[in-house]
C-alpha cells in the first residue's frame, strides 16, 4: 500500500508525452459475468489510498452512496462503486480511493487494488460495447511485463457524480443568460473533444445557451483529424482557417490522444497556431497548470460551471 501511496504522488510528469498511469483495482464479481473484472482510474484523479475508515449514514442517503467519513477534518461523500458497477465484493469494502474531481471531493469504497501501470492513450479506446458501458468512457489494452495481456475498464468519473450526487454538476445559467455578446463569424464552430457523455451533454448544453455553434468530438485523435482536414481544406481554397475553426475546447483525458498532446499539435502546426484553444478539465492542480502554460494553451478552466466556461471563451474570442 505505501508502495503504491508513493507511486501516486511521485508519477505525475508524463502528461506532456500522451502517457499517463492508471491504477487497477476491483470491485468484486460482476453478476452477470461471474468473474472479477479489472477497472481503472487515472491516478491524477487521486488523492489518497486508504483503508475502510468508519462510515456514517445520513438519514435520508441511500445506495450506492455509503454514508459519509470524516478525512483530516473533511467530510466527505463514500459512493459503493460495486454497486455502481453491479459488482459484489467478494472480501467487503476494503479500501477508499479518495479522489478530487471537478471541485469537490469524494471517497470511492473498492474491495482491492491490483497495480499501477503506465499506459499510452493511444492504447486507450472509447467503448460502447462494454458490460457497464454507462459508466465506462473506454477500455485499455493492458500488456504487463510478465507477457500477461488484458482489457481494464476506465469508468467515466463524471457520469457516476453526476448521477448519484446530480446537485454539484447543475449547469447555471444565469450570467449568460443575461449577457450573450459573444460572437464569432459566420460559419465558424467550436471545436469540442470530450470522452465523457454527461460532460459531453452539459457542454452541448453551454453552447446552445451561448449560441455558439460547436462540432462534438469524443477522442483528440478524432477531433485532430477533422481539425487537420479543415486546415488542408483552407490551404486548398485560401480561405482564412479562423473561418472555420473559432476556438478548440479539449479535454484532457482522452482516449488515443489526450488534450495536452491536441494542444501541442495545434500549437506547433504553422497553420494553426493562432487558433485559440481552452483546457477544460476535471484535472485541477499546480501540476496540469504548469502543464497547461507549457503547451500553451489560451485558457483553462476547471469542470464544470458555465459561468466560468463562458468568461473564458469570451476572454480569448473578445480579448
Amino acid at each position: 500500500m505505501d508502495n503504491i501511496q508513493r507511486d501516486i504522488d511521485e508519477r505525475a510528469n508524463l502528461a506532456l508525452t500522451n502517457k499517463f498511469e492508471l491504477l487497477l483495482f476491483r470491485l468484486g464479481v460482476e453478476a452477470a459475468k461471474g468473474v472479477s473484472e479489472l477497472y481503472g482510474i487515472n491516478v491524477f484523479k487521486l488523492r489518497e489510498i486508504m483503508p475502510m475508515p468508519e462510515i456514517t449514514r445520513a438519514a435520508g442517503m441511500t445506495a450506492p452512496l455509503l454514508g459519509m467519513t470524516s478525512i483530516r477534518g473533511q467530510i466527505i461523500p463514500v459512493i459503493d462503486l460495486a454497486a455502481v458497477a453491479g459488482c459484489v465484493p467478494e472480501t467487503g469494502h476494503n479500501l477508499l480511493l479518495v479522489t478530487e474531481y471537478a471541485r469537490s471531493t469524494q471517497a470511492f469504497a473498492i474491495e482491492s487494488v491490483d497495480d499501477i501501470v503506465r499506459l499510452e492513450w493511444s492504447q486507450v479506446h472509447p467503448s460502447e460495447m462494454a458490460l457497464n458501458a454507462k459508466y465506462v468512457t473506454s477500455i485499455a489494452s493492458l500488456e504487463r511485463l510478465s507477457g500477461e495481456k488484458g482489457l481494464v475498464q476506465i469508468l467515466d468519473v463524471e457520469q457516476v457524480l453526476h448521477e448519484i450526487i446530480p446537485s454539484t454538476r447543475e449547469v447555471h445559467e444565469t450570467k449568460v443568460q443575461q449577457d450573450r455578446t459573444i460572437s464569432i463569424r459566420p460559419g465558424a464552430s467550436v471545436i469540442v473533444a470530450e470522452d465523457s457523455k454527461v460532460a459531453r451533454q452539459m457542454l452541448e448544453r453551454a453552447m446552445e445557451v451561448m449560441k455558439l455553434p460547436a462540432i462534438m468530438h469524443t477522442t483528440g485523435l478524432e477531433a485532430w483529424k477533422h481539425i487537420q482536414q479543415i486546415a488542408r481544406a483552407s490551404l486548398e481554397t485560401g480561405e482564412p482557417i479562423s473561418n472555420k475553426i473559432a476556438l478548440v475546447l479539449t479535454d484532457i483525458e482522452m482516449p488515443e490522444m489526450d488534450g495536452f498532446t491536441l494542444t501541442r499539435s495545434i500549437k506547433g502546426d504553422k497553420a494553426l497556431a493562432g487558433t485559440p484553444v481552452i483546457i477544460h478539465s476535471s484535472l485541477t492542480g499546480s501540476a496540469n497548470e504548469e502543464h497547461i502554460r507549457k503547451v500553451r494553451a489560451d485558457g483553462y478552466v476547471a469542470k464544470f460551471e458555465i459561468n466560468e466556461l463562458y468568461d473564458a471563451i469570451k476572454s480569448v474570442l473578445q480579448p
